[in-house]
């Protein structure tokens, strides 16, 4: 298949996870007060998780490659300022959008990378891809469970994935026809979205999961990075 083309269905597919996670906690119904509480808990540790793995095992490790290291150091730390401005910026009633902030910081760079690397690694572009899926489904629906409110139409938050979800085959195409020749920039993207992710997590996904006297929050972040780790070992 055209190397072009294939960017686009697998960052596409990639992308879709985002609205399946979506639908997926919409439709979810546990009437159990206490259960529904852990439930959600669980499945946004989960994600914290794999948030957490693509930082120390794929955004990290790729993005310093070609580096210094006083460019990685600065860049991870422009990354934490820049998104602790955003959150002091934002109002209260906007905080649950920091799990939104930190998919994207994953996704979006793991899909420059996955355009990127289609013209030399075929194989390991395809085994990204599903990584990618599995790990924006439980992220997906973490992020709609903290965005949607039940007075609102559901609808207006899926369409919303939808379109960012769509971000996923652009910003695989420009890695594909300009960051494959730009190696520098995207490593330089992938720590500064490293130093994003890291600060969101302990701001404001962490914190907010832990229940006292609970350990499935802290086991559901262990889940989530095994499972990044079980594809960077398929990867590897």
């Amino acid at each position: 298949m055209d190397p072009f083309i294939s960017a686009l269905v697998l960052a596409g597919f990639a992308g879709l996870a985002l609205p399946i996670g979506g639908v997926l906690a919409w439709i979810e119904n546990i009437r159990d007060a206490e259960l529904h509480k852990a439930v959600l808990s669980w499945v946004t540790s989960f994600g914290g998780g794999a948030l957490l793995s693509a930082v120390a095992l794929v955004l990290i490790p790729e993005g310093t490659r070609m580096l210094t290291p006083m460019e990685a150091l600065f860049w991870l730390g422009a990354g934490g300022l820049a998104f602790y401005w955003i959150d002091k910026g934002m109002s209260r009633g906007q905080g649950s959008l920091a799990l939104l902030f930190a998919m994207l910081l994953d996704f979006l760079p793991e899909a420059l990378a996955l355009g990127a690397m289609l013209s030399a690694e075929d194989g390991t572009a395809l085994l990204l891809a599903l990584m990618i899926f599995l790990q924006n489904v439980p992220e997906g629906f973490a992020a709609f469970r903290d965005i949607w409110r039940c007075d609102s139409p559901a609808w207006h938050v899926l369409l919303l994935f939808v379109g960012l979800a769509a971000l996923g085959p652009l910003c695989a195409a420009v890695g594909l026809i300009w960051l494959e020749q730009q190696s520098h920039i995207l490593d330089v993207i992938m720590v500064f979205a490293s130093g994003g992710i890291l600060y969101l997590l302990f701001q404001d996904i962490a914190p907010k999961v832990h229940e006292a006297g609970s350990s499935a929050p802290s086991l559901g972040a262990v889940a989530g990075f095994a499972l990044g780790l079980a594809g960077h070992l398929l990867i590897g």
